[in-house]
């Protein structure tokens, strides 16, 4: 049983996510995350934030890293500081390192956050089972495939869980790439979280799709893509770097909610 718990809901480039701000233990996130979810039916994806010596924690249900998360416990830390500004320390899950997030609340109230995103374990084509080559994105803590083909979604939906087992990946994203219009579909699966969304926009997708093109291409690529939540910007070098810009909103801060099942 999990007792009273404080959250937010943040609305990051559509990919609304849920940052618990009372204490669970590590067992008890994956229930706590489902139950919070069927409280609040628009959120993709569930965190657990904690203050720490030089920013804020944050471990996702699932383990995985996520870049749309990490920006918006930035500015989560920042309002609860009561600053308009500045650069703030994440230590994430599904990364050894903390990731530095810059952001800043705009007029409306809304915020512009950037993310120095982890760099990639590897960029390459790998053979699948049926003999197919595709483009794989390695990070800690997820893997995404790039396909510049349309799918059918059901199929997509079926082949998420099994090509996450073939690739020996912790997630998933499957990202359906439209390089000349510049839009991207994002597919994710979690299977420690047991989730599986069509998600509004995806930050480590983003940076994968940046990382595998200047990879590619040798050079430098800076390019907006347009997901069904909104625009997020991706700066990848091919040395490695990698930048991603996006929009945070603070939909609403509950607290005294038992999330009971």
């Amino acid at each position: 049983m999990t007792g009273p718990l404080s959250y937010a809901l943040l609305d990051p480039t559509g990919n609304m996510t849920l940052l618990a701000e009372t204490p669970v233990p590590e067992a008890a996130q994956p229930l706590t995350a489902k139950r919070l979810m069927a409280l609040e039916p628009a959120t993709e994806q569930v965190g657990f934030v904690s203050e720490t010596e030089d920013g804020i924690g944050l471990r996702m249900a699932g383990g995985e890293f996520c870049g749309n998360a990490s920006m918006s416990a930035a500015v989560l830390y920042l309002l609860r500081k009561g600053m308009d500004g500045g650069e703030v320390t994440v230590r994430v899950s599904g990364t050894p390192d903390p990731v530095s997030v810059t952001a800043e609340r705009l007029p409306d109230g809304s915020w512009q956050g950037c993310v120095e995103m982890p760099r990639p374990l590897s960029v390459r084509k790998e053979c699948f089972p049926d003999g197919s080559e595709r483009p794989v994105i390695r990070f800690p803590g997820i893997t995404h495939v790039v396909l510049e083909t349309e799918m059918d979604r059901t199929e997509a939906e079926r082949l998420a869980p099994v090509w996450c087992r073939e690739l020996e990946s912790e997630a998933l994203g499957l990202m359906f790439l439209d390089r000349e219009r510049g839009v991207l579909k994002p597919l994710v699966y979690v299977p420690s979280a047991d989730t599986l969304f069509w998600e509004s926009s995806c930050a480590s997708g983003t940076t994968a799709v940046g990382a595998y093109l200047a990879a590619e291409s040798g050079t430098a690529v800076r390019m907006p893509l347009k997901q069904p939540g909104g625009t997020l910007e991706i700066e990848a070098d091919p040395d490695g770097k990698l930048l991603l810009k996006g929009s945070v909103r603070l939909v609403r801060q509950m607290s005294g909610v038992r999330p009971e099942g």
